[in-house]
């Protein structure tokens, strides 16, 4: 017999389990139209592989999740995609999120299948990789996707995995009709799940209030190593941390995993769906959901694809409208009220509860708390919610922190046992939402601060390669200049210069000699034929020495005259945008103006000059 523990607190509420626990789970009809959520799960939502108009097959993947945390979603049925939009999801806000509208073609055409039946020969990654694209996420709490959770780090061995098959929440008989009709299948994803992770140990959690399902878990684990433990009935002992400190006495520490000591909790929906994936090869597409409460005459449990409209469900288990006062998503205890009843079917989806008013009345108003310390001997997790309450409804979030405040489960067993009908599970939350906030501005901040200092960074790196360079240019140009000051002292030294001064002048004369030399070899005149007189040479020679280059000058003033028109040009078009740089235009067409008149004096004098060259000389 298996050893158990105990944890502290917990409540006993009504369990209402009986009313969807009558009939056999049904297969819901094909609705109207599918509406599936892009993100119906932790992590980055989905991004769509469809288009409006397209036809798509049972089972194909409609889409696909990028570098980020998720799962990819697949169509449930065959039909054509009708919408890409804003849709109402299943949230506490109410809020709209993207959703791909399918609608049913009704010919249930699958898509090719590859399951993997010799699935021990291949390696665990390949498992995971098919996990994942098969899209199953945890069917039992905030939808994990299943493959990273198959993934623990190497240092983190798993000796004990836990099925979760407690189902302590009131109304909810979901894993529990699932665990009476489909044990095999059960049993055969927790086989699988195993596999991978090679645990010591392999156990079911079942609460003592489902003898139908312990008998037939029992069944299936015939000839296997794998445990049925049955825990006493207790809220809420389906808790993830509760489920492993009653099954191995062991408590997960304060802001840990259970991988931390050793332990994997799985969801009984969680294992069907593996199973039906590696042995069938089929994706996550439907999953069972109770539909319950006063309000529908038929309560049950169906079999649901992904996407079916809430309506659509209540219809089939005969809604009363009239009676229907609150619709519950999810447990009394845990779940939420819905605002609308368009919202669908997501993988996370496990229970509705048409309630009437005798049912579920409207909460007592909240008044003053008594300290009567209900609240703390009820509570799972050993916290303090009184001081929890005080400082989250004072704003003190960093002092609720330091009281463990993220250690709370919101099982609402402080609310259930509050007499001053305080919802302290809403202070909680949005003591965690805007710590959570907060978090995401530090951590914007801390980005930015990075960023600029990384920029800044670069800036003064940029500078110091700057004055490098700088340095560098004069370190030459100082090289340069000691190599000038060589040469002129070994011209004194040769008796070229007397003096340093006399030296420097030498230097400077070589230079101009060097550039008179290059600008004569750019442009060398036409000798006189060796036939011409000596007289006619000389003249020749005097008369293109003192002869002005009348094309360069006329060249000058074209060009002077353009780059004046240019101006202007600019200076009327910034005038006319009322331009900044009005001023420094007008400035610059004037300087423009006084090198036209300096370039047409010039080439007039040279014209002059020219002309008198060219008069006929008297005789001597």
């Amino acid at each position: 017999m298996t050893q158990l523990w105990d944890f502290s607190g917990g409540i006993h509420p009504a369990e209402n389990k009986h009313q969807s626990t009558a009939r056999p789970i049904r297969v819901s009809a094909l609705p109207d139209y599918l509406v599936l959520p892009l993100q119906q799960h932790i992590g980055e939502p989905a991004t769509t592989l469809v288009e409006v108009g397209d036809r798509v097959l049972k089972g194909q993947k409609i889409a696909e999740i990028g570098t980020g945390m998720g799962v990819p979603v697949h169509a449930p049925t065959s039909g054509v995609i009708e919408n890409i939009g804003h849709r109402p999801v299943p949230h506490p806000s109410g809020m709209d999120d993207w959703c791909i509208t399918l609608k049913p073609d009704g010919e249930e055409q699958w898509t090719e299948l590859e399951p993997l039946p010799d699935y021990r020969s291949l390696e665990r990654s390949q498992v995971l990789a098919r996990i994942l694209e098969g899209g199953i996420a945890g069917l039992g709490g905030a939808g994990f996707p299943t493959n990273i959770k198959l993934r623990p780090p190497k240092e983190r061995k798993v000796a004990t995995l836990i099925l979760n098959g407690a189902e302590c929440e009131p109304y909810i008989t979901a894993d529990d009709m699932t665990m009476r009709e489909r044990a095999d299948d059960v049993v055969s994803g927790l086989k699988i799940m195993a596999w991978i992770l090679r645990p010591e140990r392999c156990v079911i959690g079942v609460e003592d209030n489902k003898p139908e399902a312990i008998a037939a878990l029992r069944d299936a684990v015939e000839g296997t190593q794998i445990e049925v433990a049955v825990v006493p009935t207790k809220y809420p002992s389906g808790g993830e941390k509760q489920l492993i400190q009653i099954l191995t006495g062991m408590e997960v520490p304060s802001g840990g995993i259970p991988a931390d000591i050793g332990v994997m909790c799985q969801n009984i929906g969680t294992a069907v769906a593996v199973s039906h994936l590696i042995h069938e090869g089929k994706p996550l597409i439907s999953r069972v959901i109770t539909i319950t409460g006063e309000a529908v005459r038929e309560p049950g449990n169906f079999e649901a694809l992904i996407g079916t409209p809430i309506q659509h469900l209540l219809n089939q288990a005969g809604l009363q409208p009239e009676q229907a006062h609150r619709l519950v998503m999810g447990g009394p205890m845990m779940g939420y009220t819905l605002t609308t009843t368009a919202v669908p079917v997501v993988k996370t989806s496990n229970c509705v509860i048409a309630a009437t008013a005798s049912e579920l009345p409207d909460p007592a108003p909240e008044q003053a708390c008594i300290r009567c310390g209900l609240c703390a001997e009820a509570c799972p997790m050993e916290l303090l919610p009184q001081q929890l309450f005080w400082h989250s409804k004072a704003a003190e979030f960093e002092k609720a922190e330091h009281l463990n405040l993220f250690d709370c489960i919101e099982c609402g067993a402080c609310s259930y046992v509050c007499p001053s009908s305080i919802p302290l599970v809403q202070y909680y939350r949005y003591a965690k939402g805007e710590i959570r906030v907060q978090r995401a501005e530090q951590l914007k901040a801390d980005r930015a601060r990075e960023r600029f200092e990384a920029r800044q960074e670069r800036l003064e790196r940029e500078q110091q390669e700057k004055e490098l360079r700088r340095k560098e240019r004069a370190k030459a140009a100082a090289e340069a200049q000691a190599k000038k000051q060589a040469e002129a002292e070994k011209a004194a030294a040769a008796g070229e210069a007397v003096d340093e001064r006399a030296a420097k002048a030498a230097l400077v004369q070589q230079a101009l000699a060097r550039k008179k030399a290059k600008t004569e070899g750019a442009a060398t005149p036409t000798a006189p034929t060796a036939y011409a007189a000596p007289a006619e040479a000389a003249t020749t020679e005097k008369t293109m020495a003192e002869t002005p280059d009348l094309d360069a000058l006329e060249k000058q003033l074209t060009q002077a005259q353009a780059k004046l028109e240019n101006m202007q040009g600019m200076l009327e078009e910034a005038k006319a945008q009322q331009a900044d740089n009005v001023d420094k235009l007008e400035r610059a067409v004037a300087k423009n103006h006084d090198r036209v008149d300096r370039a047409q004096q010039a080439l007039n004098a040279a014209r002059e000059q020219a002309a008198q060259t060219t008069e006929p000389q008297s005789p001597d």
